[in-house]
């Protein structure tokens, strides 16, 4: 009797202590995002953008002009001042020349800020035989494959149309090329720059292959003579299929700003692709919000992602003649495609991925919180991104600088004094050198591992 009470009650004790942990199993990985779970939604839906959500949304923004601009709203825009915009818009405000494709959820073509900076197809524009126009005359004039791409292509849908139903594309598109001085809204990085609009993912059309449509808008923007892609999507299984896209874009020397992902995991650990294919032509961008502390929520890794840039609220464009602030690495991704454009149109000899990649990451703002969350350890900084490897860098990316100054001067390495040791490489040295490429990734980055498992 004794016995059977002692094995009834040691059973309900293990019911309720394995019960109990169980459930703390379950909600405690609830909580926080599961690499299985991230896995399975990527390998049924192949490439998504990053979760970012619109947190707030108007059609008027709040009168406080600048003293460069008139765009209304562009003082609430902490990202500018925080990565130097000012100054480097007195240095350059890009090129109509430079042609970025945005590869997105599409966007409000007609909108007061984004319209008048859209990427225009040569083939697709002007009078045909008939003086019809070509743009909408239903005829692939270009013989490109696709009919009347004057601004870019829908691969959801296989037309024309890019409307954007999420509004994630067209707040991209404006921190990248907000039209400046015109009186409206904000301003983008690259206040004159040309956006070649790629739509690749519609919330509104189901089941389509969004992996199938990245590199399918890859391979456009490579044939199309786009000189930069910005790409804030991505997933936890390597494609192969997409990998050579990417590759095909490194051949044409066209520069990939690629979202380093919000899964709050660590890349060198859990890869994020494309972010973590082993090319050249690849930058891999996290978030920081105004303290220059990387978002709970956005990837990092010392071996994988390579700067930080502005990505929590940031004010942009949305459909509608709207703005609205969103948060996540795609718009910290955007801040440095902007930052692309700028360095192609200010520094005529960097018309290369690699070379445009050189003037960004090696001469970012160097901060010790991001040591453990980045390769370079740095965060963008557009105005030396313009003009400090004019001045000590040299063309391998090694700064001189001198450790003892750098620690007296808050721990950035541009600010050495003139006549530092070139030997004396300070403690974020090692990032430079690996910004450009002279330290390898992991063999397993972006390559098929000799193991069999595909990475």
């Amino acid at each position: 009797m004794f016995s059977r009470k002692w094995l009834l009650a040691s059973g309900a004790v293990g019911v309720i202590f394995f019960g109990g942990l169980g459930a703390y199993l379950y909600f405690s990985d609830a909580s926080s995002p599961s690499r299985s779970q991230s896995s399975s939604k990527f390998n049924k839906e192949g490439r998504l953008f990053e979760t970012s959500k619109i947190t707030s949304q108007t059609d008027r923004v709040e009168d406080e002009p600048s003293a460069l601009f008139n765009d209304p709203a562009i003082s609430q825009a902490w990202g500018l001042k925080k990565s130097d915009a000012a100054r480097a818009w007195s240095v350059t405000r890009g090129s109509k020349d430079i042609v970025v494709a945005v590869i997105d959820t599409g966007i409000d073509e007609h909108h007061e800020d984004l319209d008048k900076n859209l990427w225009l197809n040569p083939g697709e524009t002007g009078k045909d035989a008939q003086g019809r126009n070509k743009a909408t005359n239903g005829i692939d004039d270009d013989g490109n494959g696709f009919v009347d791409d004057v601004h870019g292509w829908n691969f959801v849908s296989n037309n024309n149309k890019l409307d954007d139903n999420h509004g994630h594309g067209t707040h991209i598109a404006g921190i990248i090329g907000a039209e400046a001085g015109n009186g409206k809204g904000i301003t983008g990085i690259a206040p004159e720059v040309s956006i070649m609009v790629l739509k690749y993912y519609d919330p509104k059309v189901p089941n389509t292959d969004n992996l199938k449509n990245t590199v399918a808008a890859i391979k456009y923007a490579v044939k199309m003579g786009a000189k930069i892609i910005n790409y804030s999507g991505g997933g936890t299984e390597f494609s192969q299929e997409e990998h050579d896209a990417v590759q095909e874009a490194e051949k044409a020397g066209i520069l990939f700003v690629a979202a380093a992902g919000n899964e709050r995991s660590n890349s060198d650990q859990h890869h994020y692709y494309p972010a973590d294919y082993k090319l050249s032509n690849i930058i891999s961008v996290t978030a920081y919000d105004p303290s220059v502390q990387v978002l709970n929520s956005s990837n990092y890794g010392v071996e994988t992602v390579d700067i930080a840039a502005p990505g929590q609220n940031i004010l942009s464009c949305l459909p509608g003649n709207s703005y609205g602030y969103m948060t996540g690495t795609s718009q910290a991704t955007a801040f440095v495609t902007g930052a692309a454009v700028l360095v192609m149109a200010n520094k005529q000899g960097a018309s290369t991925a690699v070379e445009v990649k050189k003037y960004i990451l090696a001469t970012g703002d160097a901060q010790t919180q991001l040591a453990s969350k980045t390769r370079t350890s740095r965060q963008l900084n557009l105005y030396k991104a313009l003009t400090i490897l004019d001045q000590g860098v040299s063309a391998s990316g090694v700064v001189t600088v001198n450790v003892d100054s750098m620690q007296k001067m808050g721990g950035d390495p541009n600010e050495a004094p003139a006549g530092a040791a070139v030997n004396d490489v300070s403690r974020f040295g090692r990032s430079l050198l690996n910004a450009i490429g002279n330290k390898p990734k992991p063999s397993r980055v972006g390559t098929k591992g000799t193991d069999g498992d595909n990475f």
